[in-house]
């Protein structure tokens, strides 16, 4: 289906007519699909549909112009463009609808997005790039609106880096930066923050993007008025357009979207610009329908009067192609007609291939279940309270997994006294069953095909330099921009001034403005890029300045970073790290605590909470070994202090998700991380000091957490459990509990009832009392260990309030 015929300077009549009428058969095709992926909605063989009628036109255009080694960062109804480079099959698009499980039919996410969601392969089996080059790339999309634009900043951002940055192995990833970063977005998600940002940035960077806007006056059922200023995203960015001596800014197309010929000259100007000068172009494409209305939730008839009505059946960008085609004599009305048919036939069959494709694993383990259910009835007790099972499994002819193991599994609470060989045979199949599901629906979360938990102890001299620990950092960050070109960092301070710590003091003027770099006040942009240009094979560590301001760039982080080796399943990676600063810090809005609230949200990507900055520099020096996103919080208050200087520096590791126990006791179990360690451990010696000696464990990494279930060892040994935390009652303390008891079972060995402390639910007041008053204090932890304690053993300690 793939459009093979490139825009030439000159062409011949009969080239340039076989062209055209091989867009057309694509926009057929991808109209035919969204209205027979409606119709299996509506049948409830799929459970909903969003897709790209009216939009079929320009997306051709832009299928011209992308080159191998371009990146798309799109919006969810681009599956005309997806045909039209080749990455999706009529077959591919229906297996979206039905979600199937298996990613060779579904491609775009193994059945874990609904369909209109799209990607391309951009991994091979171990996890290693593909030649980026060989193929044309779309990065994978996400449903919430403006969400693909932080992201495509990244992806343009690359291009700039290739070509700046010397030293770079860019084999598989780019051609002297040549490449473009092609957006996509609806006209009424250009009011969402996401997109101004991206566009500002944009500007400011100048960066090799093409973003168009598909604009059918609509979202959903909200009218542009109540949109876009001026009712046009064009319009109101005329400040944006480059002026004549070249200043930054954008190039600002628009035309209209069933004008074939404008459309096509239209993307091919815009290409050679921005992947010339590295500029940012804007094209708006204008009078665009919607022909079904925004999806198969409901009917557009409602808030489109007549006369809109009958305008978008008069200028449907297929209508328009088609009266063009036969208007300059590139076909007759007959042959139009007749392509036409042939395509309803082939899209028909397309679904059914489709259908079948998915259903048939079902069948299988459907016959296998009936056969174990029908011969346990005949020979167990349990035959009346199983007929209805087994009757019910008879008339679903065409199963799905539910179906399957709903009835499984009820099946067993009526044979609880059966000891048959056919019973052991149904609980196998269920465990085999699960098994294949839970590979199905939840693998690939995290991307750890290596050795996460390597250790690689910090070496010393006899008389080590003892320093300011960002010293220890700066260091660090130097040695690892030394021996690894493709590593970059970049952030609000981060460059000129090297970061407000000066963790990277003198290195934007060491390793230049491209690999230490300082951004606007904008973090949802600023992880957008460490995104884009992780997507494209560089290493970048974005930087956003504290803790708190990682609030700006949650929904990103969340929505995209967490969960895209997941939602690829494992066909794309984007082994970003971000890098921020929290932890006893003072004030509502620089607390720095709110790990519970992250924890929750992100998970997919790696957590780490170095309680020192030589345990922060030994995880990015791990972490550029391997493959998952991580988050680290340094330790604010932990730059001026004190630490020894090692001589292995980029080269000594701490390991993700090993746990280390700081302080040996044998009365209870004191499990934190972070700066409030030094709280426990300044409250451990005066605790010391009336005969309660406490252990000590400083988790290091929240996610993942104590895979080697170090804690519940020590819990043996004490019996009793506390676990200190500066976050809010019921945040990450909770988590971490939940982890220790359920998953490791430490219940079994406690003596005591397990506990928290917790800072207080509000946010710390402002200053030095604020801070005391509202996060756990010294005072705090000794009371509670002595509370504990007294419980146990009140003749030992008396009560102390």
């Amino acid at each position: 289906m793939q459009s093979e015929i490139e825009i030439k300077e000159s062409i011949s009549f009969e080239d340039f007519k076989k062209q055209v009428i091989e867009d057309y058969k694509i926009a057929v095709t991808s109209r035919e699909c969204s209205l027979l992926g409606r119709r299996e909605v509506l049948t409830g063989k799929a459970k909903f549909g969003i897709f790209g009628d009216g939009k079929e036109l320009p997306q051709l255009a832009m299928a011209k112009s992308f080159k191998n080694g371009d990146f798309r960062s799109g919006y969810y109804r681009d599956q005309t463009f997806m045909m039209a480079i080749g990455e999706l099959t009529i077959e591919n698009f229906f297996a979206g609808l039905y979600a199937d499980t298996d990613i060779k039919n579904e491609p775009m996410s193994g059945g874990r997005q609904m369909g209109g969601h799209f990607i391309t392969h951009n991994l091979n089996e171990d996890g290693s790039w593909k030649n980026l080059m060989k193929q044309k790339n779309s990065s994978a999309d996400i449903s919430p609106t403006a969400g693909q634009m932080p992201r495509l900043l990244g992806l343009a951002q690359a291009s700039k880096i290739y070509r700046n940055v010397e030293g770079i192995d860019a084999e598989k990833f780019s051609n002297n930066g040549n490449e473009i970063a092609w957006g996509t977005i609806g006209n009424a998600s250009t009011s969402e923050g996401h997109f101004w940002e991206t566009v500002n940035a944009a500007g400011v960077m100048q960066v090799p993007m093409v973003l168009s806007v598909w604009d059918d006056e609509y979202g959903i059922s909200v009218h542009a008025k109540y949109q876009t200023t001026k009712e046009s995203i064009s319009e109101v960015l005329k400040g944006f357009q480059r002026d004549e001596g070249k200043k930054n800014g954008y190039e600002i197309i628009v035309v209209n979207g069933w004008d074939y010929v404008a459309l096509v000259e239209a993307y091919d100007k815009a290409q050679q610009i921005s992947r010339t000068e590295h500029c940012p172009v804007l094209i708006h494409v204008k009078e665009l329908t919607q022909p079904q209305g925004h999806s198969t939730s409901g009917s557009h008839e409602r808030y489109k009067n007549d006369k809109r009505l009958a305008w978008e059946k008069e200028f449907d960008c297929n209508v328009k192609f088609r009266e063009w085609i036969i208007e300059n004599g590139f076909s007759t009305p007959e042959d139009i007609s007749q392509i036409e048919k042939d395509i309803k036939r082939e899209v028909r069959e397309g679904k059914k291939r489709a259908w079948d494709a998915y259903i048939a694993p079902n069948k299988e383990k459907h016959k296998e279940l009936l056969l174990i259910l029908t011969n346990i009835a005949k020979n167990s007790d349990a035959k009346e309270d199983l007929i209805p099972f087994i009757k019910k499994l008879k008339e679903t002819k065409e199963p799905l997994k539910k179906d399957l193991i709903v009835a499984a599994r009820k099946s067993l609470r009526y044979i609880v006294n059966y000891n048959g060989e056919d019973k052991t045979e149904l609980l196998n199949w269920i465990k085999n069953f699960k098994v294949e599901a839970d590979t199905a629906f939840g693998s690939h979360l995290y991307s750890t095909n290596k050795k996460i938990d390597t250790e690689i102890k910090p070496i010393y001299a006899e008389e080590a330099k003892v320093v300011d620990a960002r010293i220890v950092i700066r260091d660090n960050f130097d040695k690892i921009f030394e021996t690894r070109p493709e590593t970059l960092i970049f952030g609000e301070d981060a460059g000129e001034i090297g970061d407000v710590n000066q963790g990277l003091e003198g290195l934007q003027k060491k390793y230049g403005k491209y690999r230490v770099a300082d951004t606007g006040i904008r973090e949802a942009t600023i992880l957008g890029q460490g995104i884009g240009l992780s997507l494209r094979g560089l290493r970048p560590i974005a930087e956003v300045q504290y803790l708190d301001y990682v609030m700006y760039a949650l929904q990103t982080m969340s929505d995209d970073l967490a969960t895209l080796h997941y939602r690829t399943k494992g066909k794309q990676k984007n082994p970003l790290i971000v890098r921020t600063r929290g932890h006893r810090l003072e004030g509502i809005w620089h607390s720095g605590s709110q790990l519970g609230g992250i924890l929750n949200l992100i998970r997919g990507v790696f957590v780490l909470v170095p309680r020192n900055m030589t345990k922060a520099a030994g995880f990015y020096n791990n972490l550029l070994d391997l493959d998952n996103p991580a988050f680290i919080v340094e330790c604010l208050n932990g730059y001026r202090l004190k630490e020894k200087l090692p001589e292995n520096l980029g080269e000594f590791k701490t390991p993700i998700g090993k746990v280390e126990t700081i302080r040996e006791g044998k009365d209870l179990t004191v499990v934190s991380y972070g700066s409030t360690l030094r709280i426990i451990e300044q409250a451990a010696a005066e605790l010391a000091e009336v005969g309660i000696n406490i252990e000590i464990i400083d988790v290091q990494s929240l996610i993942p957490l104590d895979t080697a279930q170090d804690i519940v060892e020590s819990v043996k040994k004490t019996n009793r459990l506390l676990v200190i935390d500066e976050d809010v009652p019921g945040g990450a303390s909770s988590y971490i509990m939940q982890r220790i008891l359920e998953e490791q079972n430490a219940w079994r060995y406690l003596d005591s009832k397990p506990q928290t402390l917790t800072a207080k639910e509000h946010r710390p007041a402002y200053g030095s009392d604020g801070d005391y008053f509202s996060k756990p204090s010294s005072e705090d932890v000794f009371e509670k260990v002595y509370a504990i304690m007294h419980e146990s053993n009140p003749e030992k300690f008396p009560k102390l309030m």
